[in-house]
């Protein structure tokens, strides 16, 4: 989602950048923590469908200040749809394997994201894929393997919807690199947005509870801020290199952890952290790779 820079840029856009990335971050954290919190008494098709209603507030105010209705003009409304229908079946399946599980885990695991990025990329875009970055992927997979520990006693069945989400995201991403190259990023947000909204609307009858107390603010905290964490994105991808920015998304695996031990009091075992460092190694190489070869590169934490 970011335009490769033809210079260096400078050093105050780059610490903008940097800023930028880690305040989203720190806010997709507050979202998968409140959301977390909400999915033991709501359906995830609720959460998410409020959390994209919501947002839909100060998407429009950005569209505003961007430009107004002419910033929606686009000529791929169905890639938009598709990336929108995507967006959604990925936050369905985080928010749906986000309940029983840790939340640092959680999020360890759906950084395999950028892995399935990088394997899906030669079949669906026909970008080539080198020997070392295949390995780093493989890498990646065996060290999500440590963390979901299949046919042990400590598999979590739930973990299976965080890979559904990481591969769904996957999906999505590959959608964006087509769209990156007409349309921008707040034309792609308001299309998310509205469309994951929408995706989300058929199912609310189904599954709706009318939020009780305080659960109502909090449904509002997760509207408000997942766009506010969207729009950091933008703005931290605008101002400085993918190759900068990139790392400091993995920062979301402390605040996971810090969360995490404050509410609910998870401790992931050393297993978990061992995986979740083989995960992002890989990743990290992955995206070294993509950036030495010029390749565009979308941020991980964009919803």
């Amino acid at each position: 989602m970011t335009a490769q820079l033809q210079s260096a840029p400078p050093a105050e856009s780059v610490r903008v950048g940097i800023a930028s990335i880690l305040l989203a971050v720190f806010c997709f954290a507050i979202v998968d923590a409140i959301a977390k919190w909400l999915g033991h008494s709501y359906d995830a098709a609720q959460i998410v469908f409020l959390r994209y209603f919501i947002g839909l507030a100060p998407v429009a105010l950005l569209v505003w200040r961007s430009g107004g209705i002419a910033t929606l003009r686009t000529r791929r409304p169905f890639g938009h749809a598709l990336r929108a229908g995507l967006i959604f079946v990925a936050l369905l399946a985080f928010f749906s394997g986000l309940k029983r599980m840790p939340l640092a885990e959680a999020i360890a695991i759906a950084f395999t994201a950028p892995l399935f990025i990088a394997a899906l990329s030669g079949p669906m875009l026909g970008e080539r894929v080198g020997p070392r970055r295949w390995a780093a992927v493989w890498v990646g997979f065996v060290g999500a393997l440590v963390m979901i520990r299949p046919g042990t006693e400590a598999f979590r069945p739930d973990a299976l919807y965080i890979v559904a989400a990481a591969l769904a995201f996957a999906f999505a991403m590959m959608v964006t690199r087509r769209l990156v190259k007409t349309e921008s990023n707040v034309t792609m947000l308001a299309y998310t947005t509205a469309g994951a909204a929408l995706c989300s609307l058929p199912l609310v009858p189904f599954v709706w509870q009318t939020p009780a107390g305080g659960d109502v603010w909090l449904f509002v905290l997760v509207g408000l801020v997942g766009s506010l964490a969207a729009y950091f994105v933008i703005s931290a991808y605008r101002h400085a290199p993918a190759a900068v920015v990139a790392p400091f998304e993995y920062t979301a695996l402390i605040w996971g952890a810090i969360f995490g031990w404050l509410i609910w009091r998870e401790q992931p075992e050393a297993v978990v952290w061992i995986g979740a460092a083989v995960v992002v190694g890989a990743s990290l190489y992955v995206g070294h790779r993509e950036a030495r070869i010029g390749r565009p590169a979308e941020p991980s934490a964009t919803r």
